[in-house]
């Protein structure tokens, strides 16, 4: 039914939460969470939360962050504000003993959404019952045209990288770089890469340099692991640019490569190796250079 230890999850969402609302409100979250709520009054509940606790961005410990990472690998509360994480604990206590009534339910919040109560719902992926029931939904999420809806289903959200194929998957990663999300944020995306994913984006870095425009070096992180002789000249083409975090994300694919020409071109620009074995740079930190120079 559910795919992680949903009490031990529940527990430490609970103590999150009570840290960060007051005595009385937390009372109603208790009586809504364990009431076993008509689906009229559960859709009340959901809908009024922000109401009921406020809008406030969430204070959590990295030692309750690293909690919630032992129990569930890439689930991460980072940025929530507090009716967004008391929706998601109010989703989690949802009946679920019947399979189709449950996502009935769970769809139904989908369809009547406004665009916090979609970022709730779709951050919500993971902790919902029957996960592979999602996928559809999933996929809709990252074709979303709101940004705030977007990155809920891309960034840090651990159901994509479980449940995705990959044309869905390679979708998912191509609109991140096509609308500028924080690549470094998509969980899993080096397990999760493909030669079609690697093919689709050496296209649209194509069209990119056709049209003059630049691209975001993130790209290449999922096209490392496909460098071969027919794609090998756009690394050099990076490698040699007079952008350094173009040159960067070229070191940091050819270190990823097992092309003989990438490991020999990463071998003729020592300090970018070094930079690499030594942590100092890595796919997060170029991120992070991004995002300053942003």
């Amino acid at each position: 039914m559910f795919s992680y230890p949903v009490k031990e999850l529940s527990t430490i969402i609970s103590t999150i939460i009570e840290k960060n609302v007051n005595k009385e409100v937390f009372n109603w979250l208790q009586e809504k969470i364990h009431g076993n709520l008509p689906s009229a009054q559960f859709n009340a509940a959901f809908a009024m939360m922000p109401r009921k606790t406020g809008k406030t961005e969430i204070t959590i410990t990295d030692t309750v962050s690293n909690e919630i990472d032992q129990i569930y690998p890439g689930l991460s509360f980072e940025g929530w504000t507090i009716d967004r994480l008391s929706r998601i604990w109010l989703l989690m206590s949802r009946d679920s003993e019947q399979e189709n009534a449950y996502v009935a339910a769970i769809e139904n919040l989908f369809l009547a959404a406004d665009m916090n109560e979609l970022v709730a719902l779709y951050s919500a992926l993971p902790v919902l019952a029957y996960p592979a029931r999602w996928k559809a939904r999933c996929a809709e999420g990252v074709r979303s045209n709101i940004g705030v809806v977007g990155t809920a289903v891309i960034c840090n959200n651990p159901y994509p990288a479980a449940w995705l194929d990959d044309p869905a998957w390679n979708q998912l990663v191509m609109k991140a770089i096509f609308t500028d999300k924080p690549v470094d944020r998509i969980y899993e995306i080096d397990r999760r890469a493909n030669a079609e994913l690697a093919n689709i984006l050496l296209d649209y870095a194509h069209e990119r340099w056709a049209a003059g425009r630049k691209i975001n070096p993130q790209l290449w992180r999922s096209v490392g692991k496909f460098i071969d002789e027919k794609n090998f000249a756009d690394i050099e083409r990076i490698g040699n640019s007079n952008d350094p975090l173009e040159r960067e994300a070229a070191a940091l694919a050819c270190y990823n490569s097992n092309f003989l020409q990438a490991k020999e071109w990463l071998n003729r620009h020592e300090n970018l190796k070094s930079a690499i074995e030594n942590k100092s740079l890595t796919w997060s930190s170029l991120a992070l250079e991004m995002a300053m120079g942003s």
